[in-house]
């Protein structure tokens, strides 16, 4: 089974990862990230904004989840922003068809908490970059609400919103 955590930088995603393997027995973080950051190594790519445009990255992040999970069993928590919904489509579909369940959560909170989160973060610092992808995100609420159970971050805990996921990715 894979827990899917979408929502814009400053939604709770890494946060509430990191409770959420404290809850879920068998889980394991998947930073999907990662394979993006490998492909950046790749000479002849073409140059792009996101390594999410590059299309090896879309299969690559299912073919990885996949075995991950044949090795390891148990849970992947991937937190990991996706905005464009064709990209969504391309790795539920493929996650689907590799026969894992995928429970897609959108971790949302209200623009000014989220621009707060971003300016202050301690780990990242302010960041541009991520400021620049706050508008993006709210032109893909409506798919992201469509395909995603959401829960609102803006007034509760990290552990509370691991403990609203674990519930319903285990209840269904």
């Amino acid at each position: 089974m894979i827990i899917w955590l979408n929502g814009t930088f400053g939604a709770g995603k890494t946060t509430t990862a990191g409770e959420l393997v404290q809850i879920v027995q068998n889980s394991t973080i998947f930073d999907s990230e990662e394979v993006g950051l490998m492909l950046r190594h790749v000479r002849g790519l073409p140059r792009v904004g996101d390594f999410q445009h590059w299309d090896p990255w879309r299969p690559l992040v299912v073919q990885t989840a996949r075995h991950l999970l044949d090795y390891l069993g148990g849970v992947l928590v991937i937190p990991q922003t996706v905005l464009i919904e064709k990209y969504w489509t391309e790795i539920h579909t493929g996650l689907r068809d590799a026969g894992i369940p995928v429970h897609h959560f959108l971790l949302h909170a209200d623009q000014d908490t989220l621009i707060d989160r971003i300016e202050t973060d301690t780990v990242t610092g302010p960041s541009t970059w991520r400021m620049d992808h706050v508008p993006k995100y709210q032109e893909s609420l409506p798919w992201m609400r469509r395909e995603a159970y959401e829960i609102d971050t803006t007034a509760i805990s990290p552990r509370r919103v691991a403990e609203i996921v674990a519930a319903k990715a285990t209840a269904a």
